[in-house]
């Protein structure tokens, strides 16, 4: 197996969003989410980029010191805007290692509480082809949470643990997975075994080239979900276990809980 020699965070980042525009200039506590974000990236990873089409957050990530780069304002997904930065970098950085012994981490923006130990839970599972992360729902979790569409479930095989993996994703979807038949809804959480995914990938970087030149798949298309496009491909994706709950910032109110959650812990 190809040893991994390098590895590099890549941050994508746009202001356009339906439900909260502008979002990774949104201040939180005395600094604005993007950087944050680059923050804790930076303390699991040899270097760390910011992938935006958008001049005010060039401006910003080059205010506080940070790696940027403009990308494409066509791109209809991360993964895509990702590869684009990676190959800008790449060429200037590295061009001496061949992809095989890259890895690359896509990191969400709106991660502003993302833990250096996640990150490198996701390196430990190289060498493979893909890594992701799950977090375990807990009985103080309810129906609502599980069958809540917005998370995410992960079926995993546990014949192929590599690394610190416990297994690779036989399957993603927005419905409960898997199915505890004769049980009923309000024993499910207590009885059953079930992850949510938390949408942080690490790619081998000849693999994410690869992957952004795959077509939309029949499955990705029922779920809306473009990690299935990999499964249904014949991609490997490794999962690890994290016990840190994912504070993602999606809307207003999100930002509320955020600030919450930064009095709390301060």
């Amino acid at each position: 197996m190809t040893t991994m020699k390098h590895n590099i965070g890549i941050i994508p980042a746009r202001y356009a969003s339906s439900r909260f525009p502008g979002k990774p200039l949104t201040d939180i506590a005395g600094k604005p989410m993007i950087q944050r974000v680059y923050e804790q990236a930076q303390k699991a990873l040899d270097r760390v980029l910011v992938a935006t089409d958008d001049k005010r957050i060039f401006d910003c990530v080059k205010a506080f010191g940070g790696e940027v780069v403009m990308t494409s304002v066509d791109h209809t997904c991360g993964t895509d805007r990702v590869y684009e930065a990676y190959t800008i970098y790449r060429n200037e950085h590295f061009a001496h290692l061949s992809d095989e012994e890259i890895v690359v981490v896509n990191i969400q923006g709106d991660e502003p509480f993302i833990e250096a130990e996640q990150i490198q839970s996701l390196l430990d599972c190289f060498p493979t082809e893909i890594a992701t992360l799950v977090h375990p729902f807990s009985p103080n979790d309810t129906w609502e949470d599980l069958q809540n569409p917005n998370y995410v479930k992960v079926a995993i095989a546990r014949d192929e643990q590599i690394g610190n993996s416990i297994g690779r994703a036989l399957y993603f979807s927005r419905s409960v997975i898997p199915h505890l038949r004769g049980l009923k809804s309000n024993e499910y959480v207590r009885k059953g075994q079930h992850f949510r995914h938390i949408g942080m990938y690490a790619y081998r970087a000849d693999i994410l080239k690869k992957i952004t030149q795959l077509a939309p798949s029949p499955l990705e298309k029922l779920e809306c979900l473009e990690q299935l496009r990999w499964l249904e491909n014949g991609l490997t994706i490794q999962v690890a276990l994290t016990h840190h709950a994912s504070i993602g910032i999606d809307t207003p109110e999100d930002l509320q809980h955020a600030l919450q959650f930064i009095i709390h812990n301060s």
